[in-house]
């Protein structure tokens, strides 16, 4: 198999601390350890089609490890497969693959490097059956590739979200209010339960697990007759009553995600007030917890995934995603996590050390 000289590296979908902490061990672990050239694409995917991008030299990447964003750019809006070429058009579509392909070969790369979330890495799978080398890297917030124990990017914005609540205690406690912190996490609750536990939240409510407002109600009740006259609920945007629906914020046609959740947390606020009596206040943390440079553990953990795509090219392995799984860094076919997000199982040890605290998760 001809020996690796070039390479490609993208990142895509939404943003999330530790991005350029992969773009700067990908760059420097294929300098410094092979020799070899890193060409870097401009918002993920446009670029792959359009062949915008740089070659990125070593001075490129120094001093971005502690960044929050990407020195590339990214969009979760440009499918090679159902591209639309100018964004004021959305119904102007066709297949771009074919653009990919010639432009690969025309910078003459012998595979690449593609760093995203779920829509990503499947986008990424079937690209790999044009005959691309691709070797992914799991980016996401939210926690929910499948395939993988950890993203980089989760833990950064937990802690964003844990200081959130750690804050809105205060404020709680001295007005003897109910406080919601909204927090992202699309259909999984990874975000909500991890800095609800970790911010000490009376209430966690989670897409996984439906809830009812009479036992929320019920719970908020029984902590004022301890003498605890005021709560703190940590709520995912995806949470949903039993038999009901999620919260829709906003409709987008033509996008890939066209069904923007949020807004859960001000309906359950003014629920809440209304069946308890006690005031009762919503955060809605939105982008937030996308911002910012990297925790040390995000930093750490995206440098290891870099380190680990570039090792599973040299060897020539090919079309895997890296991973994290019984705490150990390996691989695993690109084609997992495209299959469904990860989610967590109501009777997981995680919610069952939360329900052993006594945190109310709205089911019973």
């Amino acid at each position: 198999m001809k020996r690796i000289q070039r390479i490609g590296i993208l990142t895509g979908g939404g943003d999330a601390p530790g991005l350029n902490a992969v773009v700067r061990g990908i760059v420097k672990t294929a300098i410094h350890a092979h020799g070899w050239q890193v060409y870097g694409f401009y918002d993920a995917f446009r670029g792959l089609v359009t062949g915008a991008g740089r070659w990125l030299k070593w001075d490129d990447v120094s001093g971005i490890l502690t960044q929050g964003g990407t020195i590339l750019g990214t969009t979760n809006r440009d499918n090679p497969f159902d591209y639309v070429d100018d964004h004021r058009c959305p119904d102007k579509r066709r297949d771009a693959s074919g653009d990919v392909v010639r432009n690969y070969r025309k910078l003459k790369l012998d595979a690449l490097v593609a760093v995203g979330g779920d829509g990503t890495l499947q986008c990424s799978h079937k690209m790999s059956k044009l005959g691309l080398r691709i070797v992914g890297v799991p980016k996401t917030i939210d926690n929910d590739v499948r395939g993988t124990e950890w993203t980089f990017g989760y833990n950064t914005a937990m802690t964003t979200a844990t200081e959130a609540v750690d804050k809105l205690h205060t404020t709680a406690f001295s007005h003897h209010r109910v406080m919601l912190l909204e927090v992202m996490g699309r259909t999984a609750g990874w975000l909500a339960l991890g800095s609800g536990i970790a911010g000490g939240g009376d209430v966690i409510l989670i897409p996984e697990i439906p809830y009812q407002l009479d036992n929320i109600c019920e719970a908020i009740h029984a902590r004022c007759r301890r003498g605890r006259r005021f709560s703190i609920i940590v709520v995912s945007e995806g949470a949903k009553p039993v038999g009901g629906g999620v919260v829709i914020r906003q409709t987008v046609a033509g996008s890939p995600e066209a069904v923007r959740l949020g807004g859960i947390s001000a309906v359950l606020s003014q629920q809440i007030e209304d069946r308890t009596g006690i005031e009762t206040r919503y955060t809605i943390l939105g982008h937030l917890q996308r911002g910012g440079g990297p925790s040390p553990f995000d930093r750490y953990l995206a440098t290891q995934f870099a380190t680990s795509a570039v090792e599973l090219l040299a060897q020539n392995k090919f079309n895997r995603m890296v991973c994290v799984q019984q705490g150990r860094i390996g691989s695993v076919s690109l084609s997992v996590p495209g299959q469904a997000p990860r989610l967590l199982e109501p009777d997981s040890h995680a919610i069952r050390m939360a329900r052993s605290l006594g945190v109310c998760f709205g089911d019973e």
